[in-house]
């Protein structure tokens, strides 16, 4: 189990090599990577049906 000291490390290393500008992008692509292989593992389709708003309707109605 890493301790706090180990962490703080860690995170002071990551800073170094990537600075603080692109850590949100990184955070970002891995939240979107992670996401998509959850998709994957249930099984879901990447196109899900679009749900047709009430302005839509309201337009093809007309």
């Amino acid at each position: 189990m890493l301790g706090t000291w180990e962490i703080i490390l860690i995170v002071l290393v990551i800073l170094l090599i990537f600075g603080g500008k692109k850590i949100p992008e990184l955070m970002k692509g891995l939240g979107k990577g992670v996401k998509s292989f959850k998709d994957g593992v249930n099984g879901k389709a990447d196109e899900e049906p679009k749900e047709e708003t009430k302005e839509e309707v309201k337009k093809e109605e007309k």
